[in-house]
């Protein structure tokens, strides 16, 4: 189980934010060590727990029949093991500092019948929209964890730049570490070597322009870092639409029938099952995206069949 799953079993009102804080300040501690959210524990190994009583929310809400109802509205593929939902743009995956609805305090709605509910397998960004992966057992959420680690997943991103990215076609790679804003926090480009700077790459590709303004651009993560595509789209000079922390030209103004939010969305994840199955999903573009895309004259429909998606010949 991973450092940030055992804390929700056990500490279930403990806001994530916060969780992250501990941890980066290395107050949370396995066998003695620093840890990471991401960290595996293993049988008897112990963890060192500060005080947090006082940093706890309040009690978070049950969920209901209206949440089982509003989750199976944003169904997207569905076994005995996994679930894929569509994740609308603007709701959170998980609670934080002045969030009570999220997903992850959905999911209780659809416990089996053992009393085990859907437990989330990766997160997506508030503002981002699209597939979102969740097991249904703990043994599901084992193996797909191992698959997440080893990079066999397919994750593929749509998104919209303003300006054009160049060259048109390219890979990512830096060092991105936390730091702490007025309002938060969030990711910075460092040098190697970097005490806490973690790597990330992406492959991108653009798909269509409208002239030099705006570019509908396909992104492949490599790996999975928090806010990577959206900070090194804008390391490149093209941030995405709508990104309300990493847009940086202050002189762009938003063009009349353009959709309003950020333009990133997890269009496709492809990965294997387990018993040799293989899970391939796409999601359909959110309202502000296909607004937007009818106004510069993109046609996500040309890509409507899986095995003609553009960025086919990414690698």
């Amino acid at each position: 189980m991973r450092l940030d799953r055992w804390f929700s079993v056990h500490f279930p009102d403990l806001p994530w934010s916060h969780l992250q804080k501990l941890i980066r300040s290395g107050q949370v501690r396995v066998e003695g060590g620093r840890a990471r959210a991401s960290t595996r524990l293993a049988a008897g190994q112990r963890i060192r727990v500060p005080p947090i009583a006082a940093a706890r929310a309040a009690p978070a809400r049950q969920p209901d029949a209206g949440d089982a109802e509003f989750l199976r509205s944003i169904l997207l593929y569905e076994t005995d093991d996994v679930m894929v939902f569509n994740k609308p743009s603007g709701l959170a995956v998980q609670g934080g500092s002045g969030t009570s609805r999220h997903i992850d305090g959905m999911l209780g709605a659809l416990a089996d019948e053992r009393g085990e509910a859907p437990r989330l397998v990766h997160r997506l960004d508030r503002d981002t929209s699209g597939c979102l992966l969740v097991a249904r057992s703990r043994a599901a959420a084992s193996h797909l964890g191992k698959v997440f680690r080893s990079r066999s997943a397919r994750k593929i991103y749509w998104a919209v730049t303003a300006g054009v990215p160049q060259p048109p076609q390219g890979r990512l790679s830096g060092y991105l570490v936390r730091q702490a804003t007025a309002d938060g926090e969030q990711m910075r480009v460092v040098p190697s070597g970097t005490e806490g700077a973690q790597h990330a790459v992406t492959h991108y590709a653009v798909i269509d322009r409208a002239g030099d303004k705006f570019a509908w651009v396909t992104l492949k993560p490599v790996t999975g870092r928090t806010h990577q595509l959206r900070v090194q789209m804008a390391g490149l000079g093209t941030p995405i639409l709508g990104d309300p922390r990493y847009f940086n030209r202050p002189d762009f103004h938003l063009p009349a029938g353009l959709g309003k939010g950020l333009h990133l969305h997890a269009r496709r994840l492809s990965l294997p099952l387990s018993g040799g199955r293989r899970l391939d999903v796409t999601a359909p573009l959110p309202p502000h995206m296909e607004k937007s895309f009818e106004t510069l004259g993109f046609d996500a429909a040309r890509y409507e069949v899986q095995n003609a998606d553009p960025e086919d010949g990414l690698e």
